[in-house]
């Protein structure tokens, strides 16, 4: 049998590189024809997976995306699988060469594109103005508190009065497993205020209540001040915001009580509120990915860096989570920042988890996970160069710490755990509007109240979990252009924005995946 062209099996996505990547299951025997060489294959390759296309000594770099993702561990010959068995993570040397190479801004798009979105007013900031949905959010700032905020959440949705409001997306409870057990005011306080204080003022969160037991570390007090959470703005009016405790109330029942008749109280002027014809400059994306394989960076998270661009392009913000996951590829994007201070900023936090993680005696490299390496990724540094793609070809412009405000126009990376509620609940936190999450195992992830929309890498996922993805880009490894799934992405993006319902919300998922990220110690 005469050999087939390498592209008819695999992906060889840069010309130095020593693998390729399969994108369909390879047999046994299969003969391909390489660089003017039949390779022979003496075992399977499934989707995903790379074999070699050149010899590898034992020692050397294995290359994928024109980058090191590891080290063979033995000598590899032409057609053999390459994973786990036979790579091994190493230390190398990376440059990183701050601002050595910024890229030229875009030019300026052939047509400036709009979506139909909730204008909160004036009297808040830009980055906490413009939303893509009209949530009313019961927020508990302690474990305490969860149960009786599920209840009023749960009891006004029961009730039936929402239908009276078509213009609210519902009532969310913002639940976690934190608030006390920690150093008053200490760096675990400080972040998870920061984040109970991100959705509070979400852009897509019209009205809230804070909801305590009385007793906690997370006072509800202290979120109000040290947030600035003094006044919050509902249909151009400036109101205190609603804060209730357990203890203060008399117990569970009075506060579920007190907590269905204060939504019911709002509800009216949050249906009053309706959606306008915004700039696409207005929306602030969250990429994430979860779930990944071993064409995560060759189909969704290119794809989705098509349409990362295409919102800076527009004036807007795209952020870059999973900071374990950029671990390894950092260099690649610190040659982004606009400036050696930026980038900088970016290795510290590259150092700081190099040492977090040492300090439990624990390696970034447990990362992928059994998942990821099933689908065909061997190690961080794959992944890692994989994942980034996600950020497209724009400048770094900023930095930010976990659940900051995100301020910055243009691509920015944000400080986050790579375990993806966690991240997303940073990133959300921060003011993104409209997520997109990649996945190439089959993540049903959502985050309220932000839609999340689902990126297949491969067409038998896709259509394996057709209930659950919104956009099929394994459509590339059949030879669709990058570009034209980008511009999918971004045109899906602007119709959820407007209000389109992704599958996530559909399933109703979103509510019990706020996570957010404790660093120290449980006292």
């Amino acid at each position: 049998m005469s050999a087939a062209p390498l592209t008819d099996y695999a992906v060889h996505l840069r010309p130095q590189d020593n693998i390729a990547v399969a994108r369909k299951s390879i047999p046994a025997g299969t003969a391909i024809r390489f660089d003017g060489q039949d390779i022979s294959l003496p075992a399977s390759i499934k989707m995903g997976h790379k074999f070699a296309v050149r010899p590898i000594k034992e020692g050397d770099a294995v290359s994928k995306y024109g980058q090191v993702i590891g080290f063979a561990g033995r000598n590899v010959a032409p057609g053999e699988h390459v994973h786990v068995h036979n790579v091994k993570i190493g230390a190398f040397e990376r440059d990183y060469a701050f601002a050595a190479a910024t890229p030229a801004p875009l030019p300026p798009p052939a047509e400036y594109r709009t979506f139909m979105g909730f204008d909160r007013g004036p009297g808040k900031p830009e980055h906490l103005r413009y939303g893509t949905r009209n949530y009313v959010a019961v927020i508990s700032t302690v474990n305490c508190s969860a149960s009786t905020s599920k209840y009023i959440a749960d009891r006004v949705r029961e009730s039936g009065i929402l239908k009276n409001f078509p213009n609210v997306d519902g009532v969310v409870a913002i639940v976690h497993r934190q608030g006390c057990g920690m150093q008053f005011d200490g760096p675990d306080h400080k972040q998870l205020d920061r984040t109970l204080s991100g959705f509070a003022r979400h852009p897509n969160v019209a009205a809230y209540i804070l909801v305590g037991l009385g007793c906690e570390i997370v006072q509800a007090s202290h979120l109000i001040e040290s947030e600035h959470l003094n006044l919050i703005q509902l249909n151009g009016q400036a109101q205190k915001p609603l804060a209730l405790s357990i203890q203060d109330c008399g117990g569970i029942g009075k506060t579920v009580e007190a907590g269905v008749s204060a939504v019911a109280d709002v509800l009216p002027r949050v249906n009053d509120v309706r959606r306008v014809q915004l700039p696409a400059r207005h929306l602030i994306l969250g990429t994430n990915c979860g779930g990944s394989d071993g064409n995560s960076g060759v189909t969704a998270n290119p794809a989705l860096g098509v349409a990362s661009d295409r919102i800076v392009q527009q004036g807007g913000t795209t952020i870059l989570g999973e900071t374990p996951e950029i671990y390894g590829a950092e260099h690649i994007l610190t040659r982004r920042a606009v400036s050696k201070a930026v980038g900088e900023k970016l290795v510290e936090r590259i150092k700081w988890w190099e040492w977090y993680t040492g300090m439990f005696g624990a390696e970034i490299n447990n990362n992928p996970s059994p998942g990821n390496k099933e689908g065909g990724l061997t190690t961080i540094y794959e992944k890692s160069l994989g994942a980034i793609a996600k950020a497209g070809s724009t400048a770094m412009v900023d930095v930010y710490r976990y659940a900051e405000p995100v301020t910055a126009k243009g691509f920015v990376v944000m400080d986050t755990p790579g375990y993806d509620p966690v991240s997303m609940t940073g990133i959300v936190a921060g003011g993104a509007n409209v997520c997109v999450f990649t996945t190439g195992r089959g993540s049903v992830f959502g985050c309220k109240p932000a839609p999340s929309i689902k990126v297949a890498t491969n067409t038998p996922l896709y259509q394996h979990m057709i209930g659950d993805m919104d956009i099929d880009a394994g459509k590339i490894l059949s030879g669709a252009p990058v570009e034209e799934v980008g511009r999918e992405i971004f045109e899906k993006i602007l119709a959820v924005a407007s209000g389109e319902r992704t599958k996530s919300e559909i399933n109703g998922v979103g509510e019990e995946e706020f996570a957010p990220w404790s660093i120290g110690p449980t006292l």
